[in-house]
């Protein structure tokens, strides 16, 4: 058994926040000793190993706590897809200074891949693992077989366009890291229905105020529901750059806006266009 001192001064995580995981329930001492004190065997350490190497990818404390509580998730399976995921940026990184090392070398020669080949194959291989048998028949029939629909969304993926609208996207989540992360991270198909469906009531309301002023409090506040819906349903901590985006296309896209205009009424998609450009517009 440690204290919880000793636990501090072997992990170089602070007493303070050691408590603080007690006091939530993500890490509780084994047991706590007739003095008061907190005690850790050699189990709760390894928890604490887990939720370490957790933290080293900015998963919220409130997701690990769900994590490290849910029996039916695979923990191992979860920190070796995280594990890739360093690998890959570990790659990633290597490729970047080796260009730097070409300009000083006066090869002036940029890298401008967003994602390698075996980023893109992880990629493919956890969109296949979420795939229902339905999903799969589909492709088999346009393409012949998983195996061909896979080689095709490796290359086409790979192409320049391709890699301009990658770019994009990680400009959305911030970084490539959080990019993997929710293209990769389990989510309840329940949820995320919840969530679209909820999308799709705020855009009523919404709409049901076009023809209002879009910069006054009430419009605000309804894009103020769409913004923590979309945060949600994306898995973004900031979604200022797509919600602009957005609105761009409902502006200028004629096609986006005949689509739209079809279901809430002429006039919809310019008017969202609007609404978002005045909130987000301030953020910038």
């Amino acid at each position: 058994m440690k204290t919880v001192k000793e636990v501090s001064h072997l992990t170089g995580i602070s007493v303070r926040t050691l408590h603080y995981y007690d006091e939530i329930g993500l890490l509780k001492p084994t047991r706590i000793s007739e003095a008061g004190y907190r005690l850790y065997d050699d189990k709760a350490l390894e928890e604490l190993q887990q939720i370490l190497f957790f933290r080293e990818f900015d998963m919220p404390l409130k997701e690990i706590k769900a994590v490290m509580g849910n029996p039916d998730l695979d923990k191992n399976q979860l920190l070796s897809n995280q594990k890739k995921i360093l690998v890959l940026k570990k790659e990633r990184l290597e490729r970047i200074i080796a260009s730097i090392e070409d300009i000083l070398e006066g090869d002036n020669k940029m890298d401008f891949e967003v994602f390698s080949k075996a980023e893109i194959e992880q990629m493919y291989e956890q969109m296949s693992q979420n795939m229902t048998e339905e999903q799969k028949k589909i492709f088999v029939q346009e393409y012949g077989s998983m195996e061909a629909f896979e080689k095709h969304f490796v290359e086409s993926a790979s192409g320049e366009e391709a890699q301009k609208n990658f770019a994009k996207v990680v400009e959305w989540y911030g970084d490539k890291d959080s990019t993997l992360y929710a293209a990769k991270a389990p989510e309840n198909s329940e949820i995320v229905e919840a969530y679209s469906k909820r999308y799709e009531q705020v855009i009523k309301k919404l709409v049901s105020m076009k023809g209002k002023d879009v910069t006054t409090f009430e419009v605000k506040q309804i894009v103020g529901e769409l913004d923590f819906v979309v945060k949600q349903l994306y898995r973004m901590k900031d979604v200022t750059a797509f919600m602009l985006q957005t609105a761009e296309m409902y502006m200028d896209n004629k096609e986006m806006q005949e689509s739209l205009d079809q279901i809430h009424g002429g006039g919809s998609a310019m008017f969202i266009g609007k609404a978002l450009k005045a909130f987000y517009g301030s953020h910038e």
